[in-house]
């Protein structure tokens, strides 16, 4: 319960600065996508018996890379790119899976989340990337920001944006292998988007969303793993469903973004008319 605890905070913490960018880019797609595209590298380290996890970060990096190569036709929408590769590295990992005759609780736990089958190794592995990319994400911080709300403007002011695409979908990509563990394959994008989502209803400054996210994403994780425990459920089923009511509690009731709030807004509008 310890290594969980911790890969579980870890985890949201590094999702929850990660996937502010997401959000703010309007680029939720890419986190369901890369969420899938690691499959065809889990799939290929369970064939080969070697590391899941390295094989999905493999094979993660390789379609994000891929998807911003793309993507740098301006002919096609990025959405479009990246259905295209979803739709592909979900396919291939299916058709290396058919090959196998049984299915392992590896491969279970991968795509589920196993949360309490964690090593001390997973722990470690999970700070470290985790801490390298926060301090990535914080150092690229203006020129994301600048990236997300005008891309012509960043290309003519001598940004690269094509290497700022890179690094995003790679800072993507591994937020969610190092997650994996904790709600699975399937819920990963929960952890990455929810949080940022219900942070964005809250504030309109970056750094306090990220803060935010985090607190949420920390808060949410450690309910699920207590009930979890408690009542004998799957930890990151309910994670998710802890994270889904905060933000359906923010799409209520933020004070100026929320349902109540907006309607508050238009009734003093009114009045004073």
């Amino acid at each position: 319960m310890q290594r969980a605890f911790a890969v579980a905070v870890l985890a949201s913490v590094v999702c929850a600065v990660v996937g502010s960018f997401v959000v703010l880019r309007g680029m939720a797609f890419i986190g369901d996508a890369v969420a899938h595209a690691v499959f065809p590298g889990v799939a290929v380290g369970y064939v080969l018996g070697a590391n899941l996890a390295i094989g999905g970060a493999i094979a993660g990096v390789v379609t994000a890379l891929t998807i911003s190569v793309v993507s740098q036709n301006r002919r096609l929408k990025e959405d479009a790119v990246i259905g295209v590769f979803f739709a592909f590295a979900f396919g291939l990992g299916i058709v290396l899976i058919s090959t196998q005759s049984t299915y392992t609780g590896d491969l279970a736990s991968f795509l589920f989340g196993q949360i309490l089958g964690l090593s001390d190794g997973d722990v470690i592995t999970v700070a470290v990337v985790g801490a390298v990319l926060i301090a990535a994400t914080l150092l690229l911080r203006k020129e994301l920001v600048t990236v997300s709300l005008d891309r012509e403007t960043a290309a003519a002011s001598g940004l690269p944006v094509f290497w700022l695409d890179t690094a995003l979908y790679v800072m993507v990509t591994l937020a969610i292998v190092i997650s994996l563990q904790a709600v699975g394959n399937i819920l990963v994008l929960a952890l990455l988007i929810t949080p940022a989502a219900a942070a964005r209803m809250l504030t309109e400054r970056l750094g306090v969303m990220m803060l935010l996210a985090a607190a949420i994403g920390v808060a949410c994780a450690v309910t699920g793993l207590y009930v979890s425990y408690y009542y004998n459920l799957a930890s990151g089923g309910l994670i998710v469903l802890a994270l889904t009511a905060v933000f359906a509690g923010c799409w209520v009731a933020a004070p100026r973004y929320g349902l109540l709030g907006r309607r508050r807004q238009r009734v003093r509008s009114l009045a004073t008319t």
